[in-house]
């Protein structure tokens, strides 16, 4: 796979995210965006989750939904591969940590 440098990609300036749609602005004014759904982290993440985005180089980065996703997959039109046994056990995972700790999910949905 290429990097952003060998394919003289613009690098993302900023993003919006909604239930159903990922759109990313390049420095150099284009805008692509992919459906929500072809991340199952975004997916099934809460709209506050969602908005908690930040910016690399490469993509965009959710600290809150350990995901990442490139704009050159993005370009690619690359929906992700991740197993959805790991999806399963990340989603139980975040149930576990939301019951050891209620006021995590608080700070979620309220910052």
């Amino acid at each position: 796979m290429f990097t952003l440098d060998e394919m003289k990609i613009a690098p993302p300036v900023t993003a919006t995210v909604t239930e159903k749609l990922l759109s990313v602005e390049l420095e150099d004014g284009r805008i692509i965006s992919v459906p929500t759904n072809w991340s199952p982290r975004l997916a099934h993440g809460t709209q506050k989750e969602r908005e908690k985005w930040t910016l690399s180089r490469f993509g965009v980065h959710w600290e809150c939904l350990d995901e990442d996703i490139s704009v050159i997959g993005m370009l690619a039109g690359l929906p992700s591969t991740e197993n959805p046994e790991m999806i399963e056990l990340w989603q139980k995972m975040r149930e576990n940590i939301y019951e050891l700790n209620p006021r995590k999910r608080g700070r979620l949905n309220n910052d």
